[in-house]
């Protein structure tokens, strides 16, 4: 199984990186492999809505998306992370996420076990959990869960607590892991 975790923070080496890498390094200890994309520092333009991609099947706009489009194609499943911004996903997540309706509107993503990681500091990060299990859905990709983590400053999450009761940010980050290799197994079989 490969799994891909693209971190969509402006900031590297931040929460939303540690709680992917995390989960990545737990599917990496079950035998997978996996790869991380960073966001940050890439060139990503928005959706421009022209519809090119739904008529010719590709996107014209030349930029970082296409290497991302071709993992995300050669991969068994996808961990997105995102801090909440004002209640939502960072642009970067939107703008990764409206790019890729050019494998939306060819269902190219059916079947692919998803998971998200969200980051909060005080509130919103159910509200973007759902938002990310809602995208998953559409491109009907299998959703293994998601794993929450509470901080502001750079490290904050590797004490912090999760979104479950009893949990921390850590422990849930593993746990999306195991949940994605297990989910991915039983697809399999």
């Amino acid at each position: 199984m490969k799994v891909v975790g693209i971190v969509c923070s402006p900031r590297r080496g931040g929460n939303t990186e540690i709680l992917v890498r995390e989960a990545l390094d737990t599917i990496q200890e079950s035998g997978g492999t996996t790869e991380l994309i960073t966001i940050s520092g890439r060139n990503i333009a928005f959706c421009d809505g022209c519809r090119t991609c739904v008529e010719k099947g590709i996107c014209h706009i030349n930029d970082d998306m296409q290497e991302i489009c071709q993992k995300l194609l050669e991969c068994d499943g996808l961990i997105l992370g995102t801090p909440v911004y004002f209640a939502n996903v960072t642009a970067q997540a939107k703008a990764i996420m409206d790019r890729l309706y050019v494998l939306f509107s060819q269902r190219r993503l059916r079947g692919k076990v998803a998971g998200a990681i969200v980051i909060a500091r005080r509130v919103g990060a159910g509200q973007v959990l759902s938002l990310l299990y809602s995208y998953f859905l559409a491109h009907r990709m299998y959703v293994a869960g998601g794993s929450i983590g509470y901080g502001r400053d750079r490290g904050d999450v590797k004490d912090g607590v999760g979104g479950g009761a009893d949990t921390t940010a850590l422990g849930e980050a593993r746990n999306l892991g195991r949940a994605i290799i297990s989910l991915h197994e039983q697809l399999s079989k």
